[in-house]
């Protein structure tokens, strides 16, 4: 006869302890079913975790089912230099705190290597930590997985079935990682490994971190009624087909999702749930985060170097930056790519640190000129933020602004130069010729721009 395990029991065991195996919650709360707490692409948002770690904390804690944590992928995010300076000091007691709070899992994104470019060293100390590690990536040394791809556990009196796999995209990856791994293409490894994985009754949730694009091949091979969690393109959708369900949760630490599930042949409830950067913090962050950006922020990060009259969401941040780019160039509009943002800007003061976590990275500008139909093909693709259907996304997409003049015949253009190297990716074509403009540098005019209000 099993022994039974409680919540409380459970929870006191995992907080007893730092080396501790992902624990089954068998026989646990029979027949109530349970909810799975979703989050996505966190990138390092140290404005936002604390609070994101306190409404988890809320959620467990008000919860009368068990409760799973799952997080599709890149917990880290190099680009912060607090994170890298510190090794993800915040991020790990993030991390460590969620495993004593439930059991939790982790689908290896392309940002796990960001801090330590061996994935062995992810794995073995969030193992250490109590914490579940999944996916599909080879490595290149032994030549077998870095870890399983699949698990499965009883929870809530279900049978749960989880299967992960990463992104290909092996550029978005740190290069000194790249020559450690193979990644199996989506499609094709989904195709002939899901079948197993899933096979059988009882409820199934997919952790993709190859985006929507190679995700919407494998929705048609999943069973009916499983939860496809997406990430990597930093989408908000929900999507129903069938029973089955599929879902963006954002980035950033911008909202979790919470999925309630009550039997195994039917779809999860799912709550969306925002997270307020001026909201209470975890107690057990509230006083590391500030400490560890003390130590580690230099002077002239910490420097303000604009002041805001409101919040911007990540949308707007980004517009205003095509914008900034259109008033430099006398261009008719301004093209930015999604993942060159990370989240909108604070109200009031703007420090160096948030403007970096907003606009992630430094280029050039590029100008071009496109005729009318031309561009009317591109903004068809473009401000995928929106509610727009699962058939017109691209993953990649491009933020643009202002709304173009009517009625001229061709169009100048300015995009940075991320968006024009990889114009296939983001504006669906590869016969633009960009021209490059000198002396101007994006992050630069665009801090300038925020600065004369």
């Amino acid at each position: 006869m099993r022994a039974q395990i409680t919540r409380r029991s459970l929870l006191t065991l995992l907080a007893s302890t730092t080396v501790l195996p992902f624990v089954p919650m068998t026989a646990m709360a029979a027949g109530e079913g349970f909810q799975a707490i979703i989050l996505s692409d966190l990138h390092s948002a140290y404005e936002r975790m604390g609070q994101l770690l306190a409404v988890v904390e809320k959620q467990v804690a008000g919860a009368s089912v068990p409760q799973i944590i799952l997080i599709n992928g890149d917990i880290f995010e190099l680009g912060n230099v607090v994170a890298s300076r510190s090794g993800g000091e915040i991020d790990w007691a993030f991390l460590g705190a969620l495993a004593k709070l439930a059991p939790t899992v982790v689908n290896i994104g392309n940002h796990e290597p960001d801090l330590d470019n061996d994935l062995a060293h992810f794995i073995e100390r969030a193992r250490g930590l109590g914490v579940a590690v999944l996916s599909n990536i080879v490595d290149k040394r032994t030549g077998k997985p870095y870890t399983e791809a699949g698990k499965q556990i009883e929870v809530g009196g279900l049978k749960l079935k989880l299967a992960a796999f990463a992104t290909d995209a092996i550029s978005t990856y740190p290069k000194p990682t790249r020559e450690m791994m193979e990644i199996p293409k989506p499609v094709e490894w989904a195709k002939a490994k899901l079948p197993a994985l899933l096979s059988g009754e009882g409820v199934n949730i997919v952790l993709s971190h190859a985006g929507v694009v190679p995700d919407r091949d494998i929705l048609p091979i999943l069973p009916n009624g499983t939860l496809m969690i997406g990430g990597h393109d930093h989408l908000t959708l929900t999507h129903n087909q069938g029973e089955t369900r599929y879902i963006h949760t954002g980035s950033w630490s911008s909202a979790i999702m919470v999925a309630t599930f009550k039997a195994a042949d039917k779809a999860p409830e799912l709550a969306r749930i925002e997270i307020d950067r001026t909201g209470p913090s975890s107690a057990v962050l509230k006083d590391l985060i500030p400490a560890v950006l003390a130590k580690h922020l230099k002077d002239e990060e910490r420097a303000v170097i604009a002041k805001t009259g409101k919040a911007m969401t990540l949308g707007e941040t980004a517009r205003f930056a095509a914008q900034a780019m259109v008033a430099k160039t006398g261009a008719d509009i301004g093209f930015v790519g999604h993942t060159s943002f990370g989240t909108g800007l604070p109200a009031g003061d703007v420090s160096r640190f948030d403007f970096n976590a907003g606009l992630r990275f430094e280029g050039k500008l590029m100008v071009s000129e496109v005729d009318a139909t031309a561009l009317a093909a591109i903004l068809a693709r473009c401000n995928q933020d929106g509610d727009i259907p699962l058939s017109a996304r691209t993953g990649d997409f491009l933020y643009a602004a202002p709304k173009a003049p009517e009625g001229k015949q061709r169009y100048k253009i300015v995009c940075n130069d991320w968006s024009a190297i990889n114009q296939k990716s983001y504006f669906g074509r590869e016969d633009i010729a960009f021209t490059e403009v000198p002396d101007v540098k994006l992050k630069q005019l665009v801090a300038e721009t925020l600065a004369k209000g």
